[in-house]
Parts: C-alpha cells; structure tokens; sequence
C-alpha cells in the first residue's frame, strides 16, 4: 500500500498558482513581502546601471526654475565642464536646474544620468539624459545619488533639494561616505541658512561648529570646479595610499 507524503492541500495550493489571470487574487500586490521584491529590485537595477559610471558628481536643485533663469544658465555651464573633465552629471531627471544640468553635459557629449520619482504630479524624465532610471521609492533613488557620485552641488531648490542636501551632509558628518564637497551654488540664497545654522544650531550645541566647514559657498563654476579638481586629486591619493599600504 503506497502512502501519498504530498500535503493533501499541494494541489489546491498549484490550483491558485495557475488560475487564469481573469480570477486570480491580485491583493498581494499590495502586501509588504512583494514591496519589499519592489524595492529590492530598484536597488538591482540602479546598481547594475550606475556601477560603471566612473567619475561623478550629483547636481540638485529646483524643478521650478525657467530655462532663461541665471541658475539654469550656470547649472549647464556646469554640466558641460564636468563632461569636458569626463565626470559624469547625475540629477533627478527633471525639469528646471536638472534638465539645465543634464543639457550641459548631454552636449559636451558626457554621460547625463538621471534618476526620476514617481509622482503623484506627472514628472517625465527630461530629453538630455543619456542613461535614465526610474523609481518608485525615495530612499532607493537617495542611495543612487551619494553611492556614485564623489561630490555634490546644490543649487537653490525647496524640500527636495533641502532633504538631498541633509541627507548629504549627515552621511559626511558620520563618516559613511568619503568627505566629498558639498558645495552651495548661490550664496544670496545660501547665506540665511549658512548663518543660522552658525548662530542658532551649532550655538545650541545641535552640531558641532567644525560642521558647518563641511559646506562651501560660491557663485562661481571656476570655483566649483576647482574644488572638485582638488577633492578627486585627494581622494586618489588616499585610495593610492591604501593600496600600497594592502600591498605591503
């Protein structure tokens, strides 16, 4: 007499597996366990995307602003040195400072990344990027933008470009990632907020003064590029100097 060790529910259980599409139970689509394959595969695909960028900076900055806006007009001036260097340009992919960023680089002929949201407010990733992606968590997009790019440049924005700042400077301050620049283009817009995190945060003891030194200001590309040049040479030469040290 033969025994049957199957569980007696396996065939119902491959009788749901197989059920025509028209009455299958689609409600695990919103459960946390297939959200958490969701966001899983978004880290997958950004790293299998971005790992081969090289060289690359992160521009932020307001969606709003006017192409003909003095901000737009120096964020592709931006973009289009940093391609000239061969550093790739990496925003969010939209409008206003990222698509001025992306043109300059996209026309210098460098790699324009970006990396657009989905919102509740239709956001098309703009035409100048070479490699784009799409994402449908905030925090999976955040980590594209600090794990591939050596240094970031905010230029004047709202909550977004607030948060990627913060999110930025926290990840410095508790040495998580390299002490890349993170620098402030526009120094009237900047400035406020430079002197109270001086006068009020760092006075209440929130922060340590020397944290405020992980902020530069400018108004200027030369400048900014400058700064960057300066930071890529030391980061080479400490990475240099480890591998030797492993070497030995």
């Amino acid at each position: 007499m033969s025994h049957d060790r199957r569980s007696p529910n396996r065939g119902d259980e491959d009788r749901k597996f197989l059920r025509p599409a028209p009455y299958a139970d689609t409600s695990f689509l919103d459960s946390d366990a297939w959200r958490a394959l969701r966001i899983m595969g978004e880290f997958v695909e950004g790293f299998d995307a971005l790992a081969r960028l090289g060289p690359a900076i992160s521009i932020f900055g307001s969606a709003r602003v006017a192409p003909d806006d003095p901000f737009a007009r120096a964020a592709e001036d931006l973009g289009a040195r940093l391609a000239r260097r061969q550093i790739t340009v990496i925003t969010g992919g939209g409008p206003g400072i990222m698509t001025a960023a992306n043109k300059g680089a996209a026309q210098a002929g460098g790699v324009s990344v970006g990396l657009g949201i989905e919102l509740p407010h239709e956001q098309q990733i703009n035409e100048w990027c070479t490699l784009a992606l799409d994402f449908r968590y905030f925090f999976a997009r955040k980590t594209m933008f600090v794990k591939y790019a050596q240094g970031f440049v905010i230029f004047p924005g709202g909550f977004g470009t607030l948060d990627e700042l913060c999110e930025a400077l926290v990840l410095v301050q508790t040495g998580k990632i390299d002490l890349f620049p993170i620098i402030l283009w526009g120094t009237a817009y900047w400035r406020p907020l430079i002197d109270w995190l001086r006068a009020t945060v760092a006075e209440h003891g929130m922060i340590a003064r020397r944290d405020i030194e992980l902020l530069r200001m400018t108004d200027d590309n030369d400048e900014v590029m400058e700064w960057i040049e300066q930071a890529f040479a030391a980061l080479h030469e400490a990475h240099g100097s480890q591998a030797t040290n492993t070497g030995r």
